[in-house]
């Protein structure tokens, strides 16, 4: 903390000199005016007397713009700073704690179990409940040595955890975290380098520092030049523009996202599997480590069209080719590494015969490079071996890119290649690299290096991010509609269809060999464009294997023929067969809304009898047989992934829209639960899809808690999380804090998975969550919903107009085009807008009204069983503590100012009753939430956090005070426009510029959009 402050001080200082450098000391004097705005927690005061306030409505534009400037650049060096020392602070507690855990282990007591990883497990003693009840209450989930794995094995074998049962769980570990591109990254990726640098000049201050402490020196040239080269990095980027300069297109996002695998997760995922070995071979050594790739990554950037029209099949077909480049130059960077490591000689080192035949092949196909390099490498073959692997691999990237943009015939001429001449596939070159590794082995050698790059290969193969297809069901149905009726096939039109007779259809058509679609489709573009971007799918399984895309996504999933149509469109274009019943195509429907997650089990049942979608999952009618007669498994026997798999998507983002917080949040749990009862039922493995956003009012928030906080038998070591485009700066722009946030949701996977807490299965408990839920819902409904003035209050008092106009994704807003209501208003800026304007009100309405009511109830009784539920019940904990991290960051000071300043004259009464009605609402859920918690300030539990909301809270207070007013003077030349008269000596566009660099630091300063 000591490190922290002092840093602060000489960002600060640096911060200010470059300002007044740049602009002179009318800037510095007018931020220390507006940074006294605000109390020592962080909140807007004595706005009525505010000279200041008064200052900023007089502001020039170019003051203004400036202010806002330094305010985000401020924030943006703040947030580096932060993630620099969460970074070393990992570091220094990861050391620190690692001799400690290793002596519980040694004093433990022995265990009651005698066996291994091999033993039956029948006479193995049970986690009791009493153990249960003290794993919760030893886990701190704020303690950072709590989420590592070291902690984790340590921890288990102290509670007696059978080994049988650990295994089967990393048999079957699998994690996939899914990058997306919205909510949308504000930050230019400019910018993103710019902090990296500065990140970097940290990095090497802290060095110079610590080194010449260690011999008794204050400070050294060193740690002064660092000092001078962050002063010079600050200037340069005052002087870069912060804001995009034009609209991203999708392969910008590809590009933007694939940053983060180019500079940090390719190197840093194979250290989280590293680091899970040691930490089980040091307690369970008789364990086996799961697979290489238990942890990896998907991506929806150039795959989502959900609402997208710039997603097109050609850009998901790009999307494919362009990661293939990425990990192809990794490889070919790796090889030439390896190539001055293994330079054993045959005077000096036998090899296996298999290697010299390998070189024999590699030689009649790839002459050129054995007339080359033959001579110099004679006596050294692991190095010719190499040779030849580069030049496949270069052979492979070149018809890589030459694929991106071919047309029919290239595509034919490419596909017949000679395959000696590239890699079809990362399982050829992972062959060709363990061929090495066993020759290394057998005479007694191992690199690293090449450790490193086989677990590598596993993890990324040739595709690097497995490809998420997602759309909304209504295009499936208006292309079937468009379909049946240019083939007359139906006695009227399919969407005219109840659902149980589409249900008939669909399944009738799917017994069926004949196609549905003629080859020359005289069909609308969207429903072409609809039937092609499954043909893509089926192109790219063919080029990169079933891998890269077998997920399809259908979001706004209302019924079972919403998925039947997916099926019968794949069967169009090959990927599923009538005749077998197989299917490479794994659909996911995504229930977003609380009728939706209601309607989930009774919807995925209809689906599971069907025999044709058993098999489907299966593997195919044959295999549907083998495993409906199968016997049931012992619960300890290995069976990794052989289980057919149920993916199923759960949408925090319109859930919360639909119903507020608190509902949602609980809709969710359960419908998790009758999910996975529902597949228990089948036989089927389930895995949830979590559609989190950034922030709370999406699902965000810290992920080993809301992992943890996971309903009882749910998770069995699946699960599958998007990784929203705001946050990954947050997580993955430093492989120390990559690693860290990985290996946080690895421990709290199998944590989870291994020692649920049973509370979720008290039935009472979950009656008194559901009237929580409906009270919640009806309070929040209420004021979203009926209130008859709310949409107005809501375009007027947040900059959601604005918000629009930022060119920083290639996606709309809205959903489609037409009326501007809440239905059609995507989640991401509808929370955007919550956010900028200091409300936050999707996190936290209707919380305080739930609760309220029940402890008028029963008031010291019921007290107690709420602060036994926060003790106890994981999930109420975490519902709680977002709503507390998201009340501290509101301002309703700020609230009421927007509301006062933007507001027409003649809706200031009615917005004001409205403000007040959320204003009381606030204060009920922050007292009741504090009474719970037993804290006396919001965050007294987490002081780390709650010094960071502070700091930031204050310093957005002046930032939110220049959105107001640009965005009053932006709205009024708007409203004068029409007129023809215009009285401003500015004009829109920098306006509109001012108010977006607002909107731009408020968000810097949030650490989230939407």
């Amino acid at each position: 903390m000591l490190l922290l402050r002092h840093r602060l001080k000489l960002i600060e200082d640096l911060w200010e000199s470059v300002l007044e450098s740049e602009c002179g000391t009318e800037l510095v004097n007018l931020l220390r005016q507006l940074r006294t705005m605000c109390s020592p927690e962080g909140q807007t005061t004595n706005l009525d007397q505010s000279a200041v306030l008064k200052l900023v409505e007089h502001l020039d534009l170019n003051e203004a713009i400036r202010a806002a400037r330094a305010f985000a650049l401020y924030f943006q060096l703040i947030n580096i700073l932060e993630q620099h020392y969460e970074q070393r602070e990992q570091q220094l507690s990861r050391s620190a704690t690692y001799k400690a855990l290793q002596q519980k282990v040694k004093d433990a007591k022995t265990p009651t179990y005698n066996g291994t990883a091999g033993d039956s497990g029948e006479n193995s003693s049970p986690v009791g409940w009493q153990q249960l009840e003290r794993s919760w209450q030893d886990t701190d989930p704020t303690s950072q040595k709590a989420s590592t794995f070291q902690w984790l094995f340590s921890y288990l074998y102290r509670q007696n955890m059978p080994p049988q049962k650990i295994q089967r769980l990393l048999d079957n570990l699998d994690i996939r975290l899914v990058f997306t591109a919205h909510p949308t990254e504000i930050v230019r990726h400019t910018i993103r380098r710019k902090q990296r640098r500065v990140s970097t000049i940290l990095r090497q201050l802290d060095r110079a520092e610590d080194a010449f402490r260690g011999v008794g020196f204050d400070n050294s040239w060193e740690a002064e030049t660092a000092i001078e080269q962050l002063y010079e990095e600050i200037r340069l980027w005052w002087r870069t523009d912060e804001l995009h300069q034009f609209k991203p297109t999708v392969l910008d996002e590809v590009d933007y996202t694939l940053h983060y695998f180019q500079e940090v997760l390719f190197e840093t995922i194979p250290e989280l599997s590293e680091r899970l070995q040691q930490a089980l071979k040091s307690t369970f050594p008789h364990l086996r480590p799961p697979q290489n790739k238990f942890c990896y990554f998907g991506s929806w950037v150039g795959s989502d069209r959900d609402g997208n029209p710039s997603v097109t099949p050609q850009v998901t077909w790009s999307t494919a080719c362009y990661q293939r480049d990425l990990v192809l130059g990794k490889y070919l960077q790796s090889v030439e590494e390896l190539s001055n490591i293994l330079s054993l000689s045959l005077h000096w080192s036998n090899v296996l015969p298999e290697l010299l035949d390998s070189l024999e092949q590699d030689r009649a196909h790839l002459g050129d490079v054995y007339e080359e390099l033959a001579i110099r490498y004679r006596q050294e073959p692991y190095r010719l071996k190499l040779a030849y692997i580069q030049k496949r691999l270069e052979n492979t990237r070149d018809r890589n890119r030459s694929l991106a943009n071919a047309d029919f015939y290239q595509m034919q001429a490419l596909e017949e290649i000679n395959p000696r001449l590239v890699y079809h596939s990362g399982e050829d070159f992972l062959a060709e690299l363990r061929l090495i590794q066993r020759n290394m082995q057998e005479t007694g050698l191992r690199c690293r290096d090449l450790d490193r790059l086989i677990a590598q290969v596993e993890i990324y193969g040739f595709y690097l991010a497995h490809l998420d297809i997602r759309q909304e069901s209504p295009r499936h149905a208006e292309a079937i509609n468009e379909i049946a009726e240019y083939l007359q096939i139906l006695p009227k039109p399919y969407e005219e269809l109840t659902e149980v007779e589409r249900r008939e259809w669909l399944a009738a058509e799917l017994l069926t060999r004949r196609p549905l679609t003629p080859p020359e489709m005289p069909f609308s573009q969207r429903t072409q464009e609809t039937l092609e971007t499954f043909r893509v799918v089926r192109r790219l399984q063919k080029e990169f294997g079933p891998q890269i895309c077998q997920t399809y996504v259908i979001s706004m999933s209302n019924d079972a023929s919403d998925v039947l149509e997916v099926l019968l469109l794949a069967q169009e274009a090959g990927l599923y067969d009538p005749a077998t019943g197989k299917s490479s195509l794994k659909i996911v429907p995504l229930f977003e809304t609380v009728d939706d997650l209601q309607r989930a089990p009774g919807i995925m049942r209809s689906l599971f009898e069907l025999d044709l979608y058993r098999a489907a999952l299966v593997g195919g009618y044959e295999a549907l047989k083998t495993f409906e007669n199968s016997p049931t498994d012992h619960p300890y026997s290995p069976r990794p992934h052989s289980q057919p798999l149920q993916e199923v998507m759960l949408g925090y983002s319109d859930s919360n829209k639909d119903s507020g917080f608190l509902s949602s949040n609980w809709e969710i749990h359960k419908a998790q639960k009758a999910l996975q009862k529902l597949a228990n039922e089948y036989g089927f493995a389930l895995r949830i899809f979590h559609g989190r956003g950034g922030s709370v009012g999406r699902g965000g928030g810290p992920a080993y808690e809301a992992i943890l906080a996971q309903p009882n038998a749910t998770i069995e070591g699946r699960i599958k999380i998007t990784e929203q485009g705001e946050v990954l700066a947050s997580k993955y722009s430093l492989p120390d804090l990559a690693l860290y946030h990985l290996e946080t949701a690895s421990t709290a996977v199998i944590q989870a998975s291994l020692l649920g807490s049973g509370f979720d299965d008290i039935e009472p408990w979950n009656q008194i969550m559901e009237e929580f839920a409906a009270r919640s819902r009806n309070c929040y409904r209420a004021l979203i919903y009926e209130q008859p003035d709310f949409i107005d209050f809501f375009m007027s008092v947040t900059p959601i107009q604005e918000i629009s106009m930022l060119q920083i994704s290639s996606r709309p807003a809205r959903r489609k085009s037409g009326k501007k209501d809440l239905s059609s208003l995507r989640a991401i800026p509808w929370v955007f807008s919550w956010t900028q304007s200091r409300f936050l009100l999707p996190a936290w309405y209707g919380v305080g009204s739930a609760l309220q009511s029940f402890l008028d109830e029963e008031p010291e009784e019921n007290l107690k069983l709420l602060r036994y539920f926060y003790l106890k019940w994981p999930f109420f904990k975490m519902v709680i503590s977002k709503a507390e991290m998201t009340l501290a960051k509101v301002d309703l000071q700020m609230a009421h100012h927007y509301v006062s300043q933007l507001s027409a004259p003649e809706d200031l009464e009615r917005f004001n009753r409205l403000f007040e009605q959320i204003s009381e609402e606030y204060q009920r859920a922050k007292r009741i939430i504090l009474t719970i918690a037993d804290h006396q300030q919001l965050l007294d539990g987490d002081l780390e956090l709650q010094r960071s909301v502070q700091l930031r809270n204050g310093n957005i207070v002046p930032l939110g005070f220049l959105q107001t007013s640009l965005l009053k003077r932006l709205r009024e030349y708007n409203r004068q426009g029409p007129t023809g008269v215009i009285h401003y000596r500015y004009s829109k566009e920098e306006l509109l510029r001012g108010a977006l660099l607002t909107i731009n630091g408020i968000a810097a300063g949030m650490r989230n959009t939407g």
